[in-house]
C-alpha cells in the first residue's frame, strides 16, 4: 500500500506569508526528508485550536515544547501544564548533541540553542513555583462537582448551595466556608424554599466528599490571594511571550483534580478577556495536557460547557491545544472545533487499539496516504499533520519529520528553576496565603452569639407569648433560625464587610465559575 503523499504543488497550503510556526519537513515515500518542503502553521490560525496526539514516548511533549518556544519568540504568551516535570527545560538553552544537529540538518533547520522567558507556577504551592489558588466562589459548583465525582442530582444540589451563598453575601473562599454553609442549610431546609431543596442524604454525600477531598490535601488549592488569569498574558520588554509552566508532579496522582483546575483557568480566561474577533495573532495559546482526564466520567452538562467554552473563547484571542493519546479521548463536538492536528504514532497491539486506529484515521481529510499503515510506522519525532491555511482551508495531510527544540530537551537544573522563581515579579502578589473573614467566620460568630440565649430555660407554655416569645428570643417572629442569622445586625455588618472586599455582584459563566472585581 502507498504510504507516501504527493510533493510539491499539493503542499502549497503550507506556504505562509505572515508569521508561522515551523514544524518540520515533509517526508518522501522513501522515508527521507524534503528540506525544501516546510510544514508550517500560520500564527493567525492558532486561535482555531488544535490537537497533539500520540502514544506514550512518540514525542508529544517535544512537539509541545517546539511550538511553545516559537510562539514565545513571536510575542505570543503560552500556558503549559508540566505533568512529568519535563517542560522546565524551556528555561534553559538546548545542548548541541550529535542527534540534535543531525535532525536539524535533515529537516533544513538552522539550529541555535536558546532559552525562553518562563514563569513557574504550582497548584496551591504544592511545588516550587508561584502558587495558583482559586476561591471556592470563583471555582463554582460545576467544576467542583466534577472533582468530587458527584452525580447530576448532587451537582444540582451543590449549585443551589452556591446560589444561596452568592445571594446572601456569604463569601466561599475555602473548603471550611462551603462546609459551614452546607451544615447551616441542613439545620433549616426552609432556607432554600422557592428555589429547591437540599435533602439530608444529599448534603451528607457532599460533606463526605468534601471531607475526603480535604484529606487528600486539597485545602491548599482554595483560598486567597486568588490567581488573576490575566497574569498569564505577559510579554517581556524585548517582545517575547512569557511561557507559564504549571508544575504538576506533586499532584500527578490526582489527575481529576489538576485537569479540572486547568479547565477553571480556561473558563476564567473566557470571562476575564474582552472580545477581539479575528486578531492577527492569539493573546495566549493554552496547551491542555492529559486532556482525556478532563472528559473521563464527565456529565452531559459538563461536556456541553466545555464545548461551548472552546467554541466561544476563540473570539477572546485564546487558542487551545488538547494534548492526549488518541483523538477518541476528545468528544466529537470538541474535536470538530480543532483546526490543527499533529498526530504522532499510534500503537495497535490489541483489538481495542485497532478500533482506535480506525477512528483516528477517520478524523483526517482524504489523502493519498495509507494512514493506518503510516500511523503505526511513524518514528519518534515524526507526525502526520494537517492544519488550517492562512485562508482557513484545511491543508493536505503531510507526513512530517519534526524540528528539534532549541531549548533543553530535559528538565532544567534545580538551580535554574530556583533562580527563575526567585526573580519572579509575582511572588509578592501570590506567595503568602491570606485567610480573611468569610462564610465560616460570619456564621460561626453568629452561632456563638446565639448559644447563650439558647442555653437559657424556656418559659412555661402558659407564660405570656408561649412559642411566639421563643421566636422573639431567637429573632424576628415567624422566621427560621437561619433566616434570623442572615437578617441579624451582626450578620449584616459582617456580610457588608466581606461583600465589599470581594465585590458584591457575582456573575456566573456558562461553566458556573464566577468573576468579581479583583484588587
Amino acid at each position: 500500500m502507498r504510504v507516501g503523499g504527493a510533493i510539491g504543488g499539493s503542499m502549497k497550503g503550507y506556504d505562509v506569508r505572515g508569521p508561522a510556526l515551523e514544524l518540520g519537513a515533509l517526508v518522501r515515500e522513501d522515508g527521507t526528508a524534503e528540506a525544501a518542503e516546510q510544514i508550517r502553521i500560520s500564527v493567525s490560525m492558532l486561535n482555531r485550536h488544535g490537537l497533539v496526539a500520540g502514544a506514550t514516548g512518540t514525542g508529544k511533549t517535544k512537539t509541545l515544547q517546539l511550538m511553545a518556544e516559537q510562539l514565545s519568540a513571536e510575542g505570543v504568551p503560552v500556558f503549559v501544564a508540566d505533568v512529568k516535570g519535563d517542560l522546565s527545560g524551556l528555561a534553559s538553552p538546548g545542548t548541541a548533541t550529535e542527534r540534535v544537529l543531525s535532525r536539524a540538518a535533515e529537516v533544513g533547520q538552522t539550529w541555535r540553542p536558546a532559552a525562553c522567558p518562563v514563569e513557574f507556577f504550582s497548584l496551591g504551592g504544592l511545588g516550587t513555583g508561584v502558587p495558583i489558588r482559586s476561591t471556592m466562589t470563583a471555582f463554582g459548583p460545576t467544576l467542583l462537582a466534577k472533582v468530587l465525582e458527584l452525580n447530576e442530582t448532587q451537582e444540582s444540589s451543590l449549585g443551589l448551595i452556591f446560589h444561596f451563598a452568592d445571594h446572601n453575601g456569604l463569601a466561599l473562599l475555602d473548603l471550611k466556608d462551603l462546609t459551614a454553609v452546607i451544615r447551616y442549610l441542613t439545620t433549616d431546609p426552609e432556607a432554600l424554599r422557592g428555589i429547591g431543596g437540599l435533602s439530608a442524604t444529599t448534603a451528607g454525600v457532599i460533606l463526605r466528599a468534601l471531607t475526603n477531598f480535604e484529606a487528600q490535601g486539597a485545602e491548599v488549592f482554595f483560598g486567597e490571594p486568588e490567581f488573576d488569569v490575566r497574569d498569564l498574558l505577559r510579554v517581556t520588554e524585548d517582545g517575547r511571550g512569557v511561557i507559564s509552566v504549571l508544575e504538576l508532579p506533586a499532584v500527578q496522582d490526582r489527575p481529576q483534580l489538576f485537569s479540572t483546575f486547568l479547565m477553571w483557568l480556561l473558563a476564567d480566561l473566557f470571562q476575564a478577556l474582552p472580545e477581539v474577533g479575528d486578531a492577527d495573532r492569539p493573546k495566549l495559546v493554552f496547551f491542555f495536557d492529559e486532556a482525556h482526564l478532563l472528559f473521563d466520567g464527565a456529565s452531559k452538562a459538563f461536556l456541553r460547557s466545555i464545548t461551548q467554552t472552546v467554541r466561544l473563547i476563540r473570539s477572546k484571542g485564546v487558542g487551545v491545544f488538547f494534548v492526549t493519546q488518541t483523538p477518541q479521548d476528545v468528544p466529537a463536538d470538541v474535536l470538530a472545533q480543532l483546526g490543527a492536528r499533529v498526530q504522532h504514532a499510534v500503537r495497535a497491539f490489541t483489538p481495542q487499539d485497532a478500533k482506535a486506529l480506525k477512528a483516528t484515521v477517520s478524523t483526517f481529510p482524504t489523502s493519498s496516504y495509507d494512514l493506518e499503515r503510516l500511523l503505526t510506522g511513524l518514528g519518534i519525532g515524526e507526525a502526520v499533520v494537517t492544519v488550517l491555511s492562512e485562508t482557513g482551508a484545511p491543508t493536505p495531510v503531510a507526513w512530517t519529520r519534526l524540528r528539534a527544540p532549541r531549548t533543553l530537551m530535559a528538565p532544567s537544573s534545580p538551580d535554574v528553576v530556583q533562580q527563575v522563581i526567585a526573580a519572579s515579579a509575582l511572588r509578592g502578589k501570590y506567595g503568602t496565603e491570606v485567610d480573611r473573614q468569610s462564610a465560616y467566620e460570619i456564621l460561626a460568630a453568629r452561632l456563638a452569639a446565639q448559644q447563650p440565649a439558647e442555653a437559657q430555660a424556656r418559659p412555661a407554655p402558659q407564660a405570656r407569648g408561649g412559642r411566639e416569645r421563643d421566636r422573639e428570643r431567637e429573632g424576628e417572629p415567624g422566621k427560621s433560625v437561619l433566616e434570623n442569622v442572615l437578617s441579624s445586625k451582626e450578620f449584616r455588618s459582617m456580610a457588608r464587610s466581606a461583600a465589599s472586599a470581594l465585590g458584591r455582584e457575582i456573575s456566573r459563566s456558562i461553566f458556573g465559575t464566577a468573576r468579581r472585581g479583583r484588587r
